[in-house]
């Protein structure tokens, strides 16, 4: 028996980013080479004709400062060839979108399929452990955060460091190292202080981010529960508690909206300065006639290219720390390992008769509350064994383990001789259905959910299904018949019909071996008595396993076992087990007097 996988801790939500999960994201970009140099390329070209549009722009106004005022005189070459780089600069930014959008595309599909098969293959102890909508959040935030990384790395932030080295360098080799160096101060004192401001405010950001998921959680926690709120009459009180939330959200957010002024009004100082610098040294340069009127304006137009893509670096990089974590989260859930594994090389499980038996297993989901010991049976073939006994008795967790979602601590089951731990689990599903005591269908349609278990199955053996499992009369009202939409988990159903449905989906799947469990608990006793009928033919030539609650469904059962407290207690066939008068005898006259009292005597 091994302890249960704890969930995520609390703070979870605060984890540190790491850089080097974006080298997890390598394999995902392999598969299409040269797309990524194609972009590389056009990255490249664009970013040469936006530092060289200044240069040309320079020569134009040094032409016009000439006096060459008539337009007809300025060299039509130079404003061709600027209309030529600014125009090339937008296609080859659009060409570069398009062919490296692929790469990314390819790249979120990789990296969802991955995580998605992975989740399926892990243990059921893990899908207890966590809660379903933050597992998927934490996909749908990572496969975000892979998808922001990768346009923001290669349309923000290369093309930006690319851009500031070949604007530094053009500085240091036409106007000295002193305009270089006001633009190597300036950037970095920008990329400093937003840097610095963007880690101090993430805490309001973060905090007004969390208040408003908590009142949005609140909104709709009470609109899914909107019945009971109009039976107790509360629509105040829910509307006074959402308002609190609100109120707590309004004030995180005044907090967040002032750290950013701080920000914006921080680099806007920054970027005044170093522009006002910069335009002091021009300016001083074009009066000792050093510099020309020309050089003036490409200064002027290099800052404000270098400082128009700065000014969403607070953003960028709050939003790829928030990525960088978000992916770290993702593939956190590829490392969890399944605790139910196949063994390495395990083969398919070939079934000749399907004997089932259980061999001394002993299991816990903790180790301080075992729930089998020590428990041994075998189900010949095409026989039936029922199981009874008290909630909580480890009637149902005997199907788990035949399912091998668990593992025994103890002992071993085995299928025709073969450990089951030693064959796929895909194999060993493939040759069991089971009608399970609580159905959850897909929202998609009838058919679909019908013919889950065996999807290529003809229309003769749906139709032949749907009968056995007395659903035909119920498909028959239904206006949009079989493609009737269920809703989520099947809410549009009654829990007799979905049961029904769980029914006919098992008699579709054909197996060599059935499990009941509790297989007509949300039926009427008319429903039962005719279902347990298609049942009992289904089950003739099958090795079945049975878990029931009420004993009048299990009465030719070959064998029947008492569970108590993890231990069989009695077992034999139904008359037997009357004439030994014990636990199930007991039990059996319970039930005979409850179907016997009228309803309204219970309340006298």
């Amino acid at each position: 028996m091994r302890p249960s996988r704890a969930p995520p801790a609390p703070g979870s939500e605060n984890v540190k980013p790491d850089i080097r999960v974006v080298a997890t994201l390598l394999p995902y970009l392999r598969e299409f080479p040269l797309r990524i140099l194609v972009a590389a390329a056009c990255l490249i070209l664009a970013k040469l004709s936006t530092v060289a549009m200044p240069l040309v722009l320079k020569h134009i106004v040094d032409s016009l400062d000439a006096g060459q005022h008539s337009v007809i005189v300025v060299p039509m070459a130079l404003l061709l060839f600027y209309g030529v780089l600014r125009f090339g600069n937008v296609i080859l930014g659009e060409l570069r979108d398009v062919v490296f959008g692929r790469v990314s595309e390819r790249a979120v599909r990789r990296a969802s399929l991955d995580v998605f098969r992975h989740l399926h293959r892990l243990d059921m102890e893990f899908h207890l452990a966590r809660r379903t909508g933050g597992v998927a959040r934490d996909i749908e935030r990572g496969v975000s955060g892979i998808s922001f990384l990768l346009r923001f790395m290669l349309f923000n932030i290369l093309p930006t460091l690319l851009e500031l080295g070949l604007v530094a360098a053009i500085l240091l080799v036409n106007y000295g190292a002193g305009f270089a160096a006001i633009t190597a101060i300036s950037v970095a004192g920008y990329i400093l202080f937003s840097v610095s401001v963007t880690e101090w405010r993430t805490k309001f950001v973060r905090e007004a981010n969390r208040l408003d998921s908590r009142a949005s959680q609140r909104s709709v926690d009470s609109l899914l529960n909107h019945e009971t709120v109009k039976l107790f009459g509360t629509e105040e009180r829910e509307a006074r508690e959402y308002d609190r939330f609100l109120s707590e959200w309004e004030r995180a957010q005044q907090q967040n909206r002032v750290s950013l002024a701080a920000l914006n009004l921080g680099q806007a100082v920054i970027v005044a300065g170093g522009m006002t610098w910069m335009m002091v040294l021009a300016a001083k340069g074009v009066a000792a006639r050093d510099m020309s009127l020309g050089d003036f304006v490409a200064i002027n137009a290099y800052m404000i290219q270098l400082f128009l893509p700065l000014n969403f670096l607070g953003f960028v990089y709050r939003e790829i720390r928030r990525a960088l974590v978000d992916m770290q989260r993702m593939f956190d859930l590829m490392r969890e390992r399944p605790r139910v594994a196949d063994a390495p090389q395990a083969p398919a499980l070939v079934l000749e008769q399907g004997r089932v038996s259980f061999e001394g297993v002993s299991f816990g989901y903790r180790p301080d509350r075992p729930i089998l010991e020590r428990v041994s049976f075998e189900i010949p073939p095409g026989r039936k064994l029922a199981v009874v006994g008290p909630s909580g008795a480890g009637k149902s967790t005997l199907a788990r383990l035949m399912f091998r979602f668990y593992d025994p601590g103890e002992g071993c089951i085995r299928i025709d001789g073969t450990d089951i731990r030693g064959v796929t689990q895909a194999s060993l599903r493939e040759h069991i259905g089971v009608v399970p005591q609580d159905t959850v269908l897909f929202n998609d349609t009838l058919a679909y959910n019908l013919g889950y278990g065996a999807p290529d199955a003809s229309p003769e053996r749906l139709e032949a299904a749907i009968r056995a499992a007395h659903l035909d009369r119920f498909v028959a009202m239904l206006p949009d018949g079989l493609q009737t939409q269920v809703g989520e988990r099947g809410l549009k159903l009654s829990g007799g019909e979905k049961q029904r449905v769980a029914i006919a989906r098992a008699l579709l799947k054909n197996p060599k071996i059935l499990i009941f469990d509790e297989a007509t608990s949300s039926l009427d006793s008319v429903s039962e008595r005719a279902i347990l009928a298609a049942l009992r033919e289904a089950a003739e030539h099958r090795t079945t396993l049975v878990i029931a609650h009420r004993l009048s469904t299990i009465t030719d059962a070959d064998e029947i076992l008492v569970l108590d407290h993890g231990r069989i207690s009695e077992r034999g066939t139904h008359d037997a087990l009357l004439a030994h008068g014990g636990a199930y005898a007991a039990l059996w006259s319970l039930q005979l007097r409850e179907r016997r009292t009228p309803v309204g005597a219970l309340t006298n």
